[in-house]
């Protein structure tokens, strides 16, 4: 069973992530999802979802499915992701889904899909393939950090 605890820590204690607004909505062994809330911060200059927003949305739902499967002392830490934006988004929120395609003991790959909710229809608009680095948590840093 992942730690439920560290789970809610990787979001209350993420300035930026707190700023944005994700919220975790569920999570299991190797996945998680979140949802956004969009406002009119969240846009670009054309009315639709910053890539942005959709890149960090898709990044931590998929570090977070990643941690479900680590150890207690460890933290995950993203070293590379791609994400292909598939159409524009616009609607009321974005609800992400990452799964876990490859857990190893230094390395984990995830996949997350991120959708555009709107009334009535709910619209894949990207799609990120991330990879994440299992490190051990530094006793001596603020954050825990290595």
């Amino acid at each position: 069973m992942p730690n439920a605890e560290e789970l809610r820590r990787i979001f209350d204690a993420a300035p930026f992530i707190r700023d944005l607004g994700l919220q975790l909505l569920d999570f299991a062994d190797g996945h998680c999802e979140t949802r956004l809330a969009l406002a009119e911060r969240h846009l670009q200059q054309d009315g639709l979802v910053h890539a942005g927003v959709q890149a960090t949305t898709a990044d931590h739902t998929a570090g977070s499915a990643a941690a479900t499967l680590i150890a207690s002392g460890q933290m995950v830490l993203t070293v590379e992701f791609r994400i292909n934006l598939l159409r524009g988004a616009s609607g009321h929120s974005l609800l992400c889904k990452a799964a876990v395609l490859k857990s190893g003991s230094r390395l984990s790959v995830v996949e997350s899909e991120v959708y555009c909710e709107r009334p009535g229809t709910t619209e894949l608009v990207s799609k990120a393939l991330v990879s994440l680095a299992i490190v051990d948590k530094r006793a001596s840093s603020p954050h825990g950090a290595p």
